[in-house]
């Protein structure tokens, strides 16, 4: 049955500038840059002051900064008696944006292009030789498919059973499984060995028959290789040395001549395009005279203004007595955009703010680590900690605390670093779950490597140590520290 009626709701809604606080407070500053790009493509109102082809030398800036709130609709219809108050936009006491630009440029200076070195990445390498073999046409174009399917370790992930379609479809080549095994063998054949793989036991393989002159230890390389890899990835040394009938000595000799080959030859390759990563730390802490000092990154606050060839604009219409439909529809554009950039200016400073007062936060929390760098007096700390002192919902936190990265004397830390749960010792003080990882991590790094701790032996040197910690808890921790179990940290 279906009733009307009349209900009272309370209900929490974000605005279009809280969704754009928020999306803008989890971003990075390396992202932070290219989204302000972005912003400004799109609105044509807001404008860098720092961007080099903005070359209004003499006209007036302005900030588009205003504490007023702007509480209009956006989408309000403007009627021929509104008038406007332009002192929301529109200041009469303004800084010359020629004031604010650097003195010690010209536009007559020589600004010299800077040179890009160009090299042949891996799969150009692996194409020129095969361009020197000996070999068909049809070869070289099933040679030109393998070799564009080998990854950036030089292995081939693909089956050659799966290209056979790829070739007939895409290169009109008409082939077999056996023929593109074929021609394998010969990409196998080139520089840098080990090439063409398609697991590392082939790639292992394929260097140590290329060695011209092979000796005994080499043949038992191969051997051990080709009979017992799986032993010896999970390195069950006497189990290797028991089935094959051969002496440590031996054993030792052959093992010493696999470790020395390239597992990823394609890495190896001094000429391969690779994506290097670069962190640009949004904060930087030092020490002065024993005192912290906190600076935020210029590129988190960006000097950005609203235009003022569009604040004229919207003056001179705005002053029009008799407005046309296209006149209203321009004013209404430009004010839409007007706010806009304001929000979004206003939305940049509020991040600014957010983020000193929460790094502030944090340094002043975890002071002990920032003055000595000891890893092992980070406090137990969470979320709701930092919250806490800022007076922030714990969502905020860990927006800032997202991507976000602090330069040290000792470092540069991500902001989740210094997150850490708390753990009770024997005694009843609260320590940080880092500091045992730091403590586990001490004790694998100072063990006998050729009888590496359990995490039974690990749990009880913790136990000693006054950290009543499960060993199941210590496997956690190991794991979380990218720390194999004992038997693959032993070295015959």
């Amino acid at each position: 049955m279906l009733k009307q009626g009349l209900y009272q709701k309370q209900l929490q809604k974000l605005s279009p500038q809280q969704i754009l606080l928020m999306k803008i407070l989890q971003i990075p500053v390396m992202e932070l840059d290219q989204r302000i790009k972005e912003e400004i493509e799109q609105n044509p109102v807001l404008e860098d002051l720092a961007d080099p082809n903005n070359e209004e030398e003499n006209d007036p800036g302005y900030d588009g900064w205003e504490e007023e709130e702007i509480t209009k609709p956006e989408d309000e219809i403007i009627t021929k008696e509104e008038k406007i108050d332009l002192t929301e936009y529109y200041e009469e006491d303004e800084t010359p944006s020629y004031l604010m630009k650097n003195p010690n440029t010209s536009s007559d200076d020589e600004r010299p292009s800077i040179p890009f070195v160009s090299d042949s990445t891996f799969q150009e390498y692996l194409i020129t030789q095969l361009g020197l073999r000996t070999i068909t046409e049809k070869q070289y174009i099933i040679g030109l498919t393998l070799i564009g399917n080998l990854d950036d370790s030089g292995y081939l992930r693909r089956e050659p059973s799966a290209m056979v379609d790829d070739l007939l479809f895409s290169q009109n080549v008409t082939t077999d499984e056996a023929e593109i095994l074929e021609v394998l063998a010969i990409i196998q054949e080139l520089d840098p060995p080990g090439v063409g793989a398609r697991d590392p036991r082939e790639c292992l393989l394929i260097q140590l028959k290329k060695i011209e002159t092979p000796t005994d230890n080499v043949r038992l390389a191969i051997r051990l290789l080709d009979q017992y890899f799986e032993e010896f990835t999970r390195k069950h040394y006497d189990k290797i040395a028991k089935k094959a009938k051969i002496t440590e000595e031996e054993l030792k000799a052959a093992l010493n001549l696999i470790l020395k080959l390239n597992p990823k030859p394609g890495g190896a390759f001094g000429g391969e395009a690779r994506s290097v990563q670069y962190i640009l730390p949004d904060f930087t802490v030092i020490n002065i005279d024993g005192e912290l000092d906190l600076s935020l990154n210029s590129k988190n606050a960006p000097e950005l203004r609203v235009n003022r060839s569009y604040l004229d604009m919207m003056e001179a219409y705005s002053l029009e007595k008799n407005k046309s439909s296209q006149h209203k529809d321009a004013l209404q554009f430009i004010k839409q955009k007007i706010d806009s950039a304001k929000w979004f200016i206003e939305a940049l400073k509020q991040r600014q703010n957010t983020l000193v007062m929460t790094m502030k936060a944090i340094m002043d929390y975890q002071r002990e680590f920032f003055m000595t760098g000891d890893e092992t007096m980070l406090k137990p700390m969470i979320l709701k900690d930092i919250a806490e002192v800022v007076h922030l919902d714990i969502s905020t936190v860990s927006r800032v605390a997202n991507s976000k990265y602090v330069q040290t004397p000792y470092g540069t830390f991500l902001l989740k670093y210094f997150f850490s749960e708390s753990m009770q010792t024997d005694s009843g003080e609260e320590v940080s779950t880092r500091e045992i990882k730091k403590i586990l991590d001490d004790c694998i790094n100072e063990e006998d490597k050729d009888k590496p701790l359990t995490d039974e032996e690990l749990t009880d040197i913790l136990k000693s140590k006054g950290y009543n910690i499960a060993r199941r808890t210590v496997a956690k921790y190991r794991e979380q520290l990218e720390i194999p179990v004992a038997r693959m940290r032993r070295t015959f």
